[in-house]
């Protein structure tokens, strides 16, 4: 099975579009579910965030594969696929790996180096651990590279190179400090937001949430207050800086409920403010569209390098583990089939010399077992060092070859010492 990866980003499709194929919820489930079930398709994980929606699976068909997940992204975002086809990247096997390594890292994102989807993708990696849809191979190569990710940010200044989005978009609010402000949602996007405001000296801030208890935990964090999700219309009156990431899939916001000059922030997507509140004299609209275009934290310098040198010496890494993996079923039976031939000879030979005392019988069972040993270990260490190179297949196959071996019979699975 080889690693696929379908999908769009900020990158490759503008705001709106990615909001019409954005899912989440039951839709992203249900998404999930009919990409695994499809008969191309053997595991399956889908990462969907606020600036991209990819399809990583594990598949033995290419064309067939890539037509079935294009067809069933079309299907579930009602986007018709010669619309989506033109904005979708396709990666497979080493490219595939090496994308989801950089875009862990923040090397993909709107913003360069922020944090947020690593947690994205370890929540995408939990939904399809939840559902069914990911078995040995995604499980690894995902947990690889969130371990990738922690090592990008932890050895190298990446975390510096560009805000969070939050970040990035309250640059763009002035000075902070004083302003009364209103977080609509307490999921990770709005807990940051939250953060933020307090850290840049606003000392009023709201959390509206449609479940009330969580968004009370995360207003006591901040030293700030909490009201039910009805009540976001009046508490517009008084604020000064709205910030909404809700990812409730319509409009929370709109011109009507607007009475006040304010700088509105809108993370989510689909957009939870209509665009229209930005001819409501005196307010201010920031989305993702706005952020997009201003550059901010576009840019990483010699972190970016760094990163990228991290995740080539990563992608080698990953790469050698797997071709070397793919030898071992070939060396253990190899070996399983030695001892077979070993076991098989010393009963030969008991049966002919029935008198051989158990010191001699221990003495020659050892040292026919030493000479199977020596004869396997050279080829045994080659065949994996060589599995790393390029091609090195072929010199598995030879063994299985020469050797009559089926690395799939029973016998080729016993434990042995490789």
């Amino acid at each position: 099975m080889s690693v696929l990866a379908i999908g769009l980003s900020h990158r490759t499709a503008p705001v709106a579009l990615l909001e019409r194929v954005s899912v989440t919820g039951d839709a992203l489930a249900k998404l999930l579910y009919d990409v695994q079930q499809d008969p191309c398709v053997a595991e399956a994980m889908v990462v969907s965030t606020c600036n991209r929606v990819e399809v990583y699976v594990t598949v033995d068909r290419f064309h067939a594969a890539v037509t079935a997940v294009t067809g069933l992204l079309g299907v579930h975002s009602g986007v018709p696929v010669e619309e989506l086809t033109p904005h979708l990247y396709v990666h497979y096997e080493e490219r595939a790996v090496e994308h989801l390594f950089s875009m862990v890292c923040g090397l993909d994102s709107m913003v360069v180096g922020e944090g947020q989807i690593l947690g994205q993708v370890r929540q995408a990696l939990k939904l399809a651990q939840r559902h069914g849809t990911v078995g040995a191979t995604l499980n690894e190569l995902v947990q690889q590279a969130l371990r990738v990710g922690k090592r990008a940010h932890h050895e190298t200044g990446i975390d510096k190179a560009g805000a969070s989005l939050v970040s990035a978009g309250l640059a763009l609010a002035g000075d902070l400090a004083g302003r009364r402000a209103l977080v609509v949602g307490a999921g990770s996007m709005s807990s940051l937001a939250a953060v933020t405001l307090a850290r840049a000296g606003v000392t009023d801030i709201v959390v509206a949430n449609r479940t009330y208890e969580r968004g009370a935990r995360l207003a006591e964090s901040v030293g700030g207050r909490a009201v039910g999700f009805a009540a976001v219309a009046d508490e517009l009156a008084g604020a000064d800086i709205v910030i909404t990431c809700t990812g409730a899939g319509r409009h929370i916001i709109t011109p009507g409920m607007l009475s006040r000059p304010a700088f509105l922030l809108d993370l989510a997507l689909p957009h939870d403010i209509d665009p229209g509140v930005r001819a409501v004299p005196g307010v201010t609209l920031v989305d993702l569209e706005t952020i997009q275009e201003s550059g901010i934290g576009s840019r990483g310098g010699d972190a970016v390098e760094s990163v990228r040198a991290l995740v080539a010496e990563e992608l080698r890494a990953y790469l050698d583990a797997e071709r070397a993996a793919k030898v071992t079923p070939t060396v253990v039976a190899l070996r399983s089939k030695a001892a077979s031939v070993v076991e098989s000879e010393l009963g030969r030979l008991l049966m002919r010399v029935p008198d051989l005392d158990e010191k001699a019988r221990d003495e020659v069972a050892m040292t026919v077992q030493r000479v199977v040993d020596k004869l396997l270990h050279e080829p045994t260490v080659r065949v994996k060092q060589l599995a790393t190179c390029p091609g090195g297949d072929h010199y598995a196959e030879a063994l299985r070859e020469l050797f009559n071996l089926d690395p799939k019979m029973p016998e080729a699975v016993r434990e042995v010492e490789l």
